[in-house]
């Protein structure tokens, strides 16, 4: 997997962590337990830092970098394929959805989803257990029905799936 020093600080990836060996980490990138960080992602933390909590994971292609203060995505949170965020705070089991941007000071409330697509404007704050939609994204509407079951169970699938990942991709 491609982790990079820069400026003396050094990714730090828990054992327990999966990184797909095309993942591109640098700087001072914190990986907890059980998160995964997939194919094609790059997490750069050249100004601050940026932490992966325990069970989360970052999908293919997106990107996470961080302004001068840190970026945090929580214990359980899923970021879809394709997605930009950016010097935010993603809450526990929150789910962005695929090709969604969240930008600098936006907080996303814990099991809250951004639907796939949308744009969290800087320093909007959206409230835990709803589901935020739109470009940009004010419109706000509670968890429920399908939003609710994917908030529900991906974190255990990416779990699962990143373990099958683990001990079973091999380059050909």
């Amino acid at each position: 997997m491609p982790l990079f020093s820069f400026e003396g600080k050094t990714p730090d990836v828990h054992p327990d962590a999966w990184i797909a060996p095309t993942a591109t980490l640098v700087g001072d990138v914190t990986v907890e337990a059980g998160a995964s960080v997939w194919y094609g992602a790059v997490i750069r933390a050249d100004f601050g830092a940026i932490v992966i909590r325990e069970g989360a994971n970052v999908q293919d292609n997106s990107v996470i970098h961080v302004g001068m203060s840190r970026c945090e995505i929580g214990p359980g949170a899923t970021i879809g394929h394709l997605c930009v965020i950016h010097d935010c705070t993603v809450g526990a089991e929150a789910l962005i959805g695929n090709g969604a941007t969240v930008l600098d000071g936006a907080v996303i409330g814990p099991r809250t989803m951004v639907a796939a697509g949308s744009v969290v404007t800087p320093g909007t704050e959206v409230p835990g257990e709803m589901v935020a939609f739109g470009s940009p994204a004010k419109k706000f509407t509670p968890l429920a029905g399908t939003a609710k079951m994917w908030v529900d169970h991906n974190p255990a699938i990416y779990q699962e799936l990143a373990r099958r990942h683990r001990d079973g991709v091999e380059p050909v």
